[in-house]
């Protein structure tokens, strides 16, 4: 009986890590309990609508637990929301999300399966679509599934009052997507369910379905929302503050050095591997300052490259970080442009703002001017000054944008 509960105190250290709320938690102790005595794993489970492939740091948080539970012996499974994803989770929209067809849900899934198995081992976890249970339903079963909660519990959801209030439409199909995705708990039988602070509302549904439908309600288990590179918004492609899965060894170490002193701990908390003990010393360090922050983060950046690649490639990139920044060098590789795709309207001299654009450095000619304006942008050894500066092109000529981000011209 003791080695039962040490073994109980081990496994809820472990899941405790990066986590935001668990609800209820003395349901986990108890569902862990029984399983350490009988030997059978609790079904942890994990959804994602493939509306947004192309992973980051920030949808790995949940990921990263799931890898936990999955190393601590529980069975994972991961729910692709292809008939869900056909809806798209309102949480945390101001409007009704724009439907994706059948096509393009399968295509994002397949891409989503790649990513994920960077994270969790593929031979231990279960993947499955949740367009299984929920196709075939019949209209008096969705009757059924409304009929368990109401329209006043539906509008405590924040997105959904604050859109009332601001007489913003609301779809009756949107009030679905919680009823659907806590049907699937139902289906799945489900102990245990992930999910950001955001998700909390869909999560407690499942909890409230599994009721009426004579099952033990799962326990909601909720990770933080990761802080982007600014250290102020949720990490976001659309901010363009996120580090990507599938970006280079050399794109995530620059990037990693980009982020807030103040968020080191967090990252290395929830995005990394590195086990809390360490974590601890690392965080004393920086507080008495035996460790510089510099160190520390190039630490981090070497943790979370070697995750999604191996060590020689964190090496190289904080090599070629140290060269760069450091010792003020160019990088090895530099992409090249052609001097045609630059004068697109012909002429041996371009605007800068063009320059950037055409040559791919920036996104938008905004970014451009906002790059111009920071002071970020230099064409060999001359930076940049003015939004209004015309450059004369020569072959071999290095544009940088930025601390990350360089071109060659090529004639």
């Amino acid at each position: 009986m003791l080695e039962v509960e040490k073994e109980v105190v081990r496994q809820m250290e472990i899941i405790r890590r990066g986590t935001t709320e668990i609800v209820p938690e003395d349901g986990l102790v108890s569902k862990i309990r029984r399983s350490v005595k009988t030997g059978k794993p609790l079904n942890i489970k994990l959804g994602l609508d493939p509306t947004a492939p192309d992973i980051h740091l920030g949808h790995t948080v949940p990921l990263q637990k799931m890898r936990q539970f999955q190393d601590l012996g529980h069975q994972v499974i991961i729910i692709i929301g292809d008939f869900t994803g056909r809806i798209g989770d309102p949480t945390g929209k101001s409007e009704t999300r724009k439907q994706l067809t059948e096509e393009q849900v399968l295509i994002n899934a397949e891409t989503y399966k790649e990513q994920i198995f960077k994270i969790l081992d593929p031979v231990k976890t279960k993947i499955t679509f949740n367009s299984d249970w929920l196709a075939p339903l019949k209209f008096e079963d969705l009757i059924h599934l409304a009929a368990q909660t109401t329209v006043a519990r539906m509008m405590e959801r924040d997105d959904f009052s604050k859109r009332y209030r601001e007489g913003l439409p609301i779809s009756v199909h949107e009030f679905f997507y919680p009823l659907m995705q806590g049907y699937d708990s139902v289906a799945l039988e489900s102990d245990v369910e992930l999910g950001g602070t955001d998700q909390k509302f869909n999560l407690l549904m499942g909890r409230t379905l599994q009721k009426e439908f004579g099952q033990e309600p799962q326990v909601a288990l909720m990770t933080p929302i990761l802080e982007g590179l600014d250290g102020v918004h949720k990490m976001s492609k659309s901010l363009g503050n996120y580090i990507g899965v599938y970006e280079s060894p050399r794109e995530m170490f620059g990037k990693t050095m980009s982020i807030p002193d103040e968020l080191m701990v967090r990252y290395f908390e929830l995005v990394t591997k590195v086990p809390l003990e360490e974590i601890k010393q690392v965080e004393n360090g920086l507080a008495n300052g035996s460790l510089h922050p510099r160190d520390v983060k190039m630490r981090l950046g070497r943790e979370i490259i070697e995750i999604y690649y191996n060590k020689a490639e964190a090496d190289a990139a904080q090599a070629e970080f140290i060269r760069m920044f450091q010792q003020k060098e160019l990088p090895d590789e530099i992409p090249e442009v052609s001097r045609a795709e630059i004068l697109k309207t012909g002429g041996d001299s371009v605007n800068v703002i063009e320059l950037l654009v055409n040559s791919k450095l920036s996104a938008s000619k905004n970014d451009a001017r906002r790059l111009v304006e920071q002071g970020a942008v230099k064409v060999g050894e001359h930076k940049v000054l003015s939004v209004d500066e015309e450059i004369t092109l020569q072959d071999s000529m290095v544009i940088r944008a930025g601390k990350r981000k360089f071109a060659r011209i090529r004639f």
